[in-house]
């Protein structure tokens, strides 16, 4: 018989390439998703493989999902300042109701459970690269703190049902994933500068633009969580690209990509955003064997080439 996953937000992005792997994998899959932030056509090409199945529902009522299942992983929130921003309640939801219910299906069922946490739990850190014992420089009451206070909860109570009740549990903290299946609309930076680019319109670029980020391609992302899936680590356990670019060097680069004749527009910096991004990916390189396989150039070309296929906008179901 199949193992059976459950994956909470795996019509989202990097849940949709999740399911799809663990397809092929050998995974049954269940998948189940509000849509808040994901979409149908990201699993649409998934709906008639044997051993998948898609449920539109909460992941707090995981519970109420027929069978049990070998690993439970929880990918279930908006993931995005303009998305958790326009859903604060519903993103603290997902970092506390949400989460104690799929630790719940793990506890019934014996299952693995994998929470993916953030590089957002380190805020703005004044520690540089980001290592997992760092406890970061986070705001409590800002704007951002709903996404940010949401996974640094959700952490906490995976590691209490841990010591608790004995779940087998694992943490990763997931650093500026990237590729196909981007929302084009959700205001991260690579999809906001290929969206721009691709109309050649000015690329938004908020503050001066010498603020870093780490860009991981969804494959090797994949790879990673998969990796800790596999093991019996606890984490928290980084999963990101360490090689650090500053956002004009990242617009720059999508430039040169599209041939796009777009400049780069300076614009207002949100509050709390941070200043550096860098993962230190020791332990996941001791602990799982994972390293990052997909140059920047390799992975931004992917992503522009899926975009040109499908197009820039998208429309959820709710």
């Amino acid at each position: 018989m199949s193992p059976r996953a459950l994956l909470a937000g795996g019509a989202g992005f990097v849940g949709s390439h999740l399911a799809e792997r663990l397809l092929s994998d050998g995974y049954e899959v269940v998948v189940v998703d509000n849509l808040i932030t994901g979409f149908v056509d990201n699993i649409s090409h998934l709906r008639a493989e044997p051993g998948f199945s898609f449920v539109l529902h909460s992941a707090e009522d995981a519970q109420t999902l027929p069978g049990r299942f070998d690993l439970v992983l929880h990918f279930a929130s908006p993931a995005s300042p303009p998305r958790y921003l326009a859903h604060p309640i519903e993103t603290l939801h997902a970092g506390s109701n949400a989460t104690e219910a799929l630790l719940n299906v793990a506890r019934r069922d014996g299952a693995r459970f994998i929470l993916a946490s953030t590089s957002e739990v380190y805020g703005d850190p004044s520690v540089h690269p980001q290592t997992e014992e760092y406890w970061g420089n986070v705001s409590s009451t800002g704007p951002r703190s709903v996404y940010d206070e949401a996974k640094r909860y959700a952490e906490a109570l995976t590691f209490a049902y841990r010591r608790s009740f004995g779940v087998d549990t694992g943490v990763v903290r997931l650093f500026n994933t990237y590729g196909p299946r981007m929302d084009p609309d959700d205001g991260r930076a690579v999809p906001a500068f290929v969206k721009a680019a691709l109309a050649n319109e000015p690329i938004p670029l908020h503050g001066d633009g010498s603020q870093t980020r780490s860009l991981c391609y969804v494959d090797d992302q994949v790879r990673g969580i998969l990796a800790l899936a596999a093991s019996a680590e606890a984490g928290p356990i980084n999963i990101g690209n360490p090689h650090e670019q500053s956002l004009l060097e990242i617009a720059e680069l999508v430039i040169a990509l599209t041939g796009s004749t777009s400049t780069v527009e300076l614009q207002p910096r949100p509050i709390d955003d941070p200043e550096r991004r860098q993962p230190d990916i020791t332990k996941a390189q001791s602990l799982l064997a994972w390293n990052p396989e997909v140059h920047v150039e390799e992975g931004l070309a992917r992503t522009i080439a899926w975009f040109v296929a499908n197009g820039t906008t998208r429309t959820p179901l709710v």
